[in-house]
């Protein structure tokens, strides 16, 4: 038998990257403790898991029961962006599990983010469950079924974003923070125009699965996106402004040309260019939360990205009765908090209005 210690120094080893400065990072330094939880070193990360945990559903808790009569109203185009986005969507929380398992959730040795990233393999592993059934209900064509479920390969546009994405999982010379902020784009950017996209198809009074599923998995992401931005500020060896920016830019670039080009929002009566712009919005949005300046500097938030957090608000308030009905049927105690977050929406956007 070896000595004390000798087979968790192995695994701490196992873990962590050559090029990793775990011995400067606090988030990835050897810790002897990581299996046990308590004492709560950082209870800002415990906080946000327990947020998490909080929030968690299920995919049969999503009535898909209206779904397929709405289907068969819409225009073909209007079927073609749905079914193309859903097959993003589908892929997409793959790969961001595959990164949480095979990179961060190695290299972090904090258990409290730790935890998080757990759940976060959980919930997304449902968000994924939920868009296959949409994708399942919506569609009957055995071949044209297998095409959606298969987009990383079968559709271009889908490729470039899962491409960038992944790139970043086998990328062994960028640092952790470099790939912070990339998985924070993927959540907070390459999510924001499609779930955009389904918001503004609830004012049509559709799709109430689709949209009300929408509003669950985007409300987590955002929740992902804050914890990313939540780990960067942990983070002794920052990247440069100049390095993040850099990233950033990219992924709207991509994002832009994936709304806007390849499976443009026109398809569905939405103005393009206002799509640009919002996701520009969003990205500067990230990069304050990150501790940076705006590279798109909007002053003012223009009537487009109003009337789209309008409808936001608007849906999760109607949602807001069937989420009470679900946390009080599994005995919950926590409504209040996703109730104050509903009161903070209307204050945020009645601030919004305020700068028209």
């Amino acid at each position: 038998m070896g000595e004390p210690g000798s087979e968790a120094s192995r695994l701490f080893s196992d873990g962590l990257e050559n090029g990793l400065k775990s011995n400067e990072e606090p988030l990835l330094r050897k810790n002897p403790r990581r299996f046990v939880i308590f004492p709560i070193h950082y209870p800002d990360i415990w906080k946000m898991y327990k947020k998490a945990q909080a929030s968690f559903w299920t995919a049969e808790e999503v009535d898909l029961s209206k779904d397929f009569p709405h289907w068969n109203k819409l225009k073909s185009e209007e079927k073609y962006f749905i079914s193309h986005i859903l097959a993003f969507f589908a892929a997409s929380d793959g790969i961001v599990n595959e990164n949480l398992v095979e990179r961060f959730s190695q290299e972090v040795q904090v258990p409290e983010a730790r935890c998080f990233y757990g759940f976060q393999i959980l919930i997304e592993n449902v968000h994924s469950e939920m868009y296959s059934l949409l994708i399942d209900t919506y569609i009957k064509d055995p071949e044209e079924r297998d095409f959606l479920f298969n987009a990383i390969e079968t559709m271009p546009c889908v490729k470039k974003k899962a491409d960038w994405a992944l790139r970043w999982i086998r990328d062994r010379k960028a640092t952790f923070g470099e790939r912070v902020v990339a998985f924070a784009s993927v959540e907070g950017i390459f999510f924001s125009g499609a779930f955009a996209a389904i918001f503004w198809l609830k004012k049509r009074g559709l799709m109430p699965g689709l949209t009300f599923s929408n509003e669950l998995i985007s409300r987590d992401e955002g929740l992902h996106c804050d914890f990313a931005c939540l780990m960067f500020q942990y983070l002794v060896n920052k990247p440069s402004e100049e390095r993040v920016r850099e990233i950033i830019v990219n992924a709207v670039e991509i994002e832009q040309e994936f709304l806007t080009e390849a499976l443009p929002v026109g398809l569905i009566g939405m103005n393009c260019t206002l799509m640009k712009q919002y996701i520009e919005f969003v990205a500067d949005r990230l990069l304050l939360e990150l501790g940076f300046s705006k590279v798109w500097l909007f002053r003012k938030i223009y009537l487009f990205i109003i009337s789209l957090y309008n409808g936001f608000s608007f849906s999760l308030f109607q949602a807001c009765v069937g989420v009470q009905l679900l946390f009080a049927k599994k005995k919950k105690k926590n409504l209040p908090f996703y109730q104050n977050n509903l009161v903070k929406i209307y204050v945020c956007l009645h601030l919004l209005k305020t700068t028209l």
